[in-house]
């Protein structure tokens, strides 16, 4: 359905009027029945993918100015909706609506009006310079858009990992079919009122409701790029299914991110850091705290600051401010309970927490471990829970070493009061963002770029990549036509040895072999008689 033309879609609470396949919604935090909502059949994706393909010229051929003018009016809707849509995101979730509205709704206008500010000076033509070899000619670089863009968008940050991509295509004259997880079919709602709220021509931004079938058709349909964000098991299969055309596809997947502790740290402020960058979103984020990286030095001492921090995180449902929610996906909850029992059953020591709640929902205790070892299955694989591991380490070499002895690379941070060996660190740790003293914030600043390394994903979005992934590049070169023929075209006869001074000019950079070389081939330029 179209966004432009379509409101929030309520639940489906009788059969309708054809056979169609419905999804139950159930409360995170309660259990409680939310609603059915409906899956798009291949079909569907494929009509919707067809009018996005219709809207597509007039869109791309709208000038920047008055795209970006339309665009602009998502800051105004959140301004009056805001509200609302963060409590229908908690709702949906179990997330606490602070988080809510400062990480999922607060970050669209930020990086929207980063978009804004850039797109006008790197959308627009661009001259690069010219060596000599090539004289009297002009190059420039231009960049165009890719198409038709089939967005999959996941449902730990359901509305901000939907808003800001769709967003990031539109800027640049793209088209969107947009598809958004299951678990989270409420935000799917808002989302599609949000965009029809601004007021985008019919077809701009299409978005098909459903569930892993429903993206899996999308995959197969004729877009001209697939940006998909989640678990690294279902890139590989978004990977496989762009290869068979092929298309750009862009992967934005999981991680495991390192926390680097200093003998030199600010214990305070790190423990503080630990504890938010770990159970933040109940833990259900790509660039959560999930390995913390502690020399030995400190490390009973940091043990026992974030031990008497988290014991003070307040748990519970939106309506009670809690600090940490419950997890939004019930298939999650039963890995955190893997992870945290196959590390004790291994030797880890549980400081704090270590199961799940004992009342309605899907709320698992905030949990601090120690005595975790690369061996362990919560070292290597993505827990996305409220977990947090402590390694503990000899030295700053050792952390950075185990700290990259992952599969994964998303982000990480490194704390030490010597800021100059806090940048040597964060240069050594293989991941696409990394922090000194600080955390997961860095993502939500708009200049830098965002994605991973490894199997966290290829490409990047956020920042000026965030613009210009979407978007073709085009080299052109001008020369003004003057002569009638070059230096370099045929014929070759009586040209060899004024290459070779050409040669010589070019590797060797003298501009008399080049001026000597040019102008011995001008001399051939004119066919014989």
């Amino acid at each position: 359905m179209s966004a432009s033309q379509t409101s929030d879609p309520a639940p489906q609470t009788s059969t309708p009027a054809s056979p169609r396949r419905l999804l139950e919604k159930l409360s995170p935090v309660s259990g409680a029945r939310l609603g059915e909502f409906p899956v798009a059949d291949e079909a569907e994706v494929r009509a919707a993918v067809a009018r996005a393909r219709a809207a597509f010229p007039g869109w791309r051929d709208t000038p920047l100015a008055a795209r970006a003018e339309v665009m602009a009016r998502v800051k105004q809707v959140l301004a009056e909706q805001g509200e609302h849509y963060a409590r229908k995101i908690s709702e949906d979730t179990g997330k606490p609506t602070f988080e809510a509205t400062m990480m999922e709704i607060g970050a669209v206008p930020l990086l929207l009006d980063y978009m804004l500010r850039r797109a006008p000076v790197l959308l627009r033509r661009q001259k690069v310079p010219t060596p000599l070899v090539l004289p009297g000619k002009s190059a420039f670089i231009e960049h165009f858009p890719r198409g038709v863009i089939g967005i999959i968008s996941p449902w730990n940050f359901p509305f901000q990992l939907a808003v800001v991509p769709v967003l990031s295509a539109l800027i640049g004259g793209n088209t969107v079919v947009l598809k958004q997880s299951e678990i989270t079919p409420i935000v799917a709602g808002v989302v599609e009122d949000l965009f029809r709220r601004i007021g985008l021509p019919a077809g701009v931004v299409e978005i098909v409701h459903g569930d892993g079938s429903t993206g899996a058709a999308l995959t197969r349909a004729e877009v001209d790029m697939l940006f998909f964000t989640g678990s690294v098991a279902t890139g590989r299969k978004v990977m496989a299914a762009a290869a068979q055309r092929p298309i750009p596809v862009e992967l934005e997947l999981g991680g495991k991110d390192a926390m680097i502790v200093c003998a030199d740290a600010n214990l305070e402020r790190a423990a503080e850091a630990a504890v938010w960058g770990g159970l933040v979103n109940c833990g259900q984020a790509c660039v959560s705290v999930e390995r913390i990286f502690v020399v030995d030095a400190i490390h009973d001492r940091f043990v026992e600051k974030v031990r008497e921090k988290v014991a003070r995180v307040t748990v519970g449902g939106p309506d009670e401010q809690a600090d940490m929610g419950p997890l939004t996906s019930g298939a999650q909850l039963g890995i955190v309970e893997r992870h945290v029992n196959s590390a004790i059953a291994a030797g880890a020591k549980v400081v704090f927490g270590g199961e799940k709640l004992q009342r309605p929902g899907q709320f698992f205790a905030p949990t601090l471990l120690t005595g975790v070892t690369p061996e362990m299955e919560i070292f290597r694989e993505e827990t996305f829970g409220p977990v947090l591991p402590v390694i503990r380490v000899r030295d700053e070499d050792e952390a950075v070493r185990l700290a990259n002895a992952s599969e994964f690379g998303l982000a990480g941070s490194v704390w030490t009061q010597d800021i100059d060996k806090g940048l040597r660190l964060a240069s050594r740790m293989e991941c696409g963002q990394v922090s000194v003293n600080d955390v997961i914030q860095s993502v939500g600043h708009p200049a830098l770029p965002f994605g991973g390394v490894r199997s966290s994903g290829i490409g990047r979005y956020h920042g000026d990549a965030g613009i210009l992934g979407f978007m073709h590049t085009r080299g052109i070169m001008v020369d003004r036509g003057f002569l009638n023929s070059e230096p370099l075209w045929f014929p070759y006869a009586g040209k060899v040895s004024h290459g070779f001074e050409l040669l010589k000019g070019i590797t060797t950079r003298s501009l008399g072999s080049l001026v000597k070389g040019f102008l011995g081939l001008r001399k051939k330029m004119t066919r014989p008689k």
